[in-house]
């Protein structure tokens, strides 16, 4: 069906082009590692103030009950371009360099196919991260999981991650990328831009400027201060300014805009920003430095507040504002050393006022800001306190297409429009589920959440000297899950697995079931 959708665009774009100009415009900004009290207008403590941030919510809504699909970068964004849980696929863990292969396949349907099929412009610029695959010169692909090949190689991941880049004929394309996945135009890295191995950018389905010199951190004047401690040694091309990263990205992103609105202003867009901030290492351009009084994270997420100001400027400049809808959200929890550092030093709390931090499955893993504008169908100013996931904007987008998802796509995607318009104030959702970077799985009903897992899921806080102070005594810490009553205890400090039975058996057969029907989402979307 959606070959035949697509051969209909290409003979009639006339047709699609009259009917888009009542669609909405898209621009979805996915941060990286921003947590829910990084935000003011979600932590009234917050030692940073997100100005920018704070008006779109006051333009649009605000969610107080959002989720990431994971806990960690790449499973989110899979599921974001897919609306399916990434624990389907058992993959756990995160690319790093040219890690691969893609874990989107060939025959899955991703929003940006989606929105590509109704004649929309795509385009996505920064962070990737759902696995590309690069080749050698005699066309093998090339994965730092699969060393097997390579002789005499250290065990240090320094040596292996320089190895396996060397091994990549930059002369060819660079296969399963955005391009591959619905998208006409991309600029970007492959995974963390100024953390992983391969400091290069890739334009489109190339690599036009290849690494040819290894990082050594001290030869380029990068600074050092504890949140720059994740950019690992790799290889770095000329043209790879680890503190510009982000605004290299917004150029693009605002490039974008500007000509397709000047040249084809009667064709929608969905635009995807996806940002290197706040993720470690926390290097801000010199712009930004200095900003906050909050160190040098906090003028990272200054930063990140002022791009997102910069995007809704263009977009006003461009007359285009009123008809787009702009979303914002953060793949994750804050980063462990910028939430325990940061509360000791500057008091600032990006987790707040919820347990837990990246990695982990409890709240401050996962719960993450989330906000909607859309003038004249969302209310500006309001609040939602419906619990939702990032998966859930597949569906959505889906909906105000008009667009009718197949069986084997989305089937962990709810549709949140009816709460975007203000039509429906029942719960969207009967349940959620949540998933670490070890795939510990954990399922939320209500105000019930039961983790299917012992201790964090995530981070490991016994053999962690510096998040030992963080561990909290546990009432059943010899049975083999948890379960927390959120609306009594939304710090998740008392584990009622042993007093209530009946509901910790309800929820593990809700998520074996989940688990085994391959799908969360109904089957009949409405």
């Amino acid at each position: 069906m959606k070959r035949i959708r697509f051969f209909l665009l290409c003979l009639f774009p006339a047709l699609y082009t009259v009917y888009g100009t009542n669609r909405p415009n898209v621009l979805f900004i996915l941060s990286d590692d921003l947590g829910y009290g990084d935000v003011s207008s979600y932590n009234p403590s917050s030692k940073v103030q997100t100005p920018h941030l704070d008006r779109l919510a006051k333009q649009g809504m605000r969610f107080t009950d959002a989720h990431s699909p994971s806990t960690v970068c790449t499973p989110t964004r899979y599921s974001v371009m897919t609306g399916r849980m990434a624990f389907r696929l058992s993959y756990a863990g995160v690319f790093t360099g040219v890690g691969g292969p893609c874990l989107i396949t060939d025959e899955r349907l991703t929003i940006a196919e989606m929105f590509q099929e109704e004649g929309y412009a795509t385009a996505m610029y920064g962070k990737w991260h759902i696995g590309m695959t690069f080749r050698d010169k005699n066309n093998q692909p090339v994965y730092e999981a699969d060393l097997s090949h390579l002789d005499d190689v250290e065990e240090s991941w320094r040596v292996k991650g320089n190895a396996v880049v060397n091994l990549v004929d930059f002369s060819k394309r660079v296969e399963e990328g955005p391009l591959d996945h619905g998208f006409d135009d991309f600029f970007g890295t492959a995974c963390c831009p100024t953390t992983d191995w391969l400091y290069a950018f890739i334009d489109g389905d190339r690599v036009p400027n290849p690494p040819t010199e290894e990082l050594d951190a001290r030869k380029e004047g990068l600074p050092t201060h504890a949140y720059s401690k994740d950019n690992r040694p790799g290889m770095l091309a000329s043209d790879f300014d680890l503190e510009e990263v982000d605004g290299l990205f917004l150029e693009k992103s605002v490039a974008f805009l500007k000509n397709h609105v000047r040249e084809k202003p009667d064709q929608p867009f969905f635009l995807f920003h996806s940002t290197q901030a706040v993720h470690l290492p926390s290097f801000p351009g010199d712009a930004y430095k200095g900003k906050t009084e909050a160190g040098p994270h906090g003028d990272f997420i200054h930063q990140l507040d002022d791009h997102v100001g910069q995007l809704m400027a263009t977009l006003e400049e461009l007359g285009v504002a009123d008809n787009t809808l702009v979303i914002f959200s953060s793949d994750n929890g804050p980063e462990v050393p910028t939430v325990v550092d940061m509360r000791k030093v500057y008091n600032h709390d990006g987790a707040a006022p919820w347990r837990g931090m990246k990695r982990d499955q409890w709240e401050g893993g996962h719960r993450v800001p989330f906000i909607a504008r859309w003038p004249g169908k969302i209310k500006a100013g309001s609040t939602s306190d419906q619990t939702i996931c990032l998966t859930d904007t597949m569906a959505t987008c889906a909906a105000i297409l008009g667009y009718d998802l197949p069986t084997n796509a989305a089937e962990d995607s709810f549709n949140i429009l009816p709460v975007f318009l203000g039509e429906d104030d029942e719960p969207i959702r009967p349940y959620t589920l949540h998933q670490t970077i070890r795939l510990a799985l954990a399922v939320r009903v209500g105000k019930w959440k039961y983790l299917d897992h012992q201790n964090s899921g995530g981070n490991r806080y016994e053999t962690r000297d510096f998040l030992k102070p963080f561990i909290l005594p546990d009432a059943a810490p010899d049975e083999p899950g948890q379960l927390y009553n959120l609306e009594e205890d939304p710090g998740e400090r008392n584990n009622l697995y042993n007093k209530h039975p009946d509901i910790v058996r309800m929820l593990k057969a809700l998520l074996d079931a989940s688990v085994d029907s391959g799908r969360s989402a109904p089957l009949e979307r409405g």
